[in-house]
């Protein structure tokens, strides 16, 4: 018997004694990553997908959390207080709003990359070859963004203001929280028309963009990043803003169809 219960205290200290030399107690297995939540427009989700793959090659002690929405909507978490280090916006519209109220770092604040603006319908659809003929009684739903928070539907309005059809097209609106949002109703079908951004209609195979609107009839799309003030890993976000400024990440942007900022 006390043999027995001896043997089972030497097997009780040895495992002990493995679990400290060499188990999870031993102490930091690895160094622990700094995560960042980057705030972006949701129109960057593709892009932002592959550039978080190059990222972390290029250094893999920093983590990324994507934050994708509205601008508008994400401006408005980082005033209420939400915990977010890097932000990207689709207009300067927000990031001003927010630099004006001491909300981001303003040394940290670059323009990224540039987009246009398209129309589309859905594949196959005729008759609807220009924005005017959005007046057509065949189309009955048109797709934009809200433009009170939504920089597509900013954009999408200023491009209907000055083909001076906006009030025209009014009935006709349905407005999305977001121009992804705007995409799905055009690829399903429940909208037969819609203004997104470039990028936007070249990520779908199911849409056919059959108008780009003149840059001379909206304001330029650009896309501002800035470190957030409110940031608890500020020096790993600004290593992450510099990266989207390199020469990897613009080969990235490019290749989904973004154009240059013109740094």
């Amino acid at each position: 018997m006390y043999l027995s219960k001896s043997r089972g205290l030497f097997c009780f200290l040895l495992a002990i004694g493995l679990g400290t030399a060499g188990g999870p107690a031993a102490g930091p297995s690895a160094a622990a990553k700094t995560e960042l939540t980057v705030s972006a427009a949701i129109s960057l989700k593709d892009v932002l997908d592959e550039i978080q793959t190059a990222f972390l090659a290029a250094d893999p002690t920093i983590a990324l959390r994507f934050n994708l929405g509205a601008s508008g909507t994400l401006q408005r978490q980082i005033e209420q207080g939400a915990p977010v280090d890097v932000f990207i916006s689709a207009s300067t519209e927000q990031m001003d709003a927010l630099a004006s109220k001491g909300f981001i770092f303003p040394e940290t604040r670059k323009d990224l990359v540039k987009n246009s603006v398209v129309l589309i319908t859905p594949e196959q659809t005729h008759g609807v070859s220009s924005f005017p003929d959005l007046l057509h009684p065949s189309v009955r739903i048109i797709a934009i963004g809200d433009p009170q928070t939504v920089p597509a539907g900013k954009y999408a309005r200023e491009v209907l203001i000055h083909f001076g059809l906006y009030d025209k097209l009014k009935p006709k609106f349905v407005f999305a929280k977001d121009v992804r949002q705007v995409l799905t109703y055009v690829e399903t079908g429940n909208a037969d028309a819609g203004i997104v951004y470039a990028t936007d209609a070249r990520a779908s195979k199911t849409v056919s963009v059959v108008a780009t609107a003149p840059d001379n009839s909206h304001s330029p799309v650009v896309y501002p990043v800035a470190v957030v003030a409110g940031s608890r890993n500020s020096a790993a976000a600004k290593t992450f803003v510099d990266f989207l400024l390199g020469s990897k990440a613009a080969a990235i942007f490019e290749k989904y169809g973004f154009a240059s900022a013109g740094r």
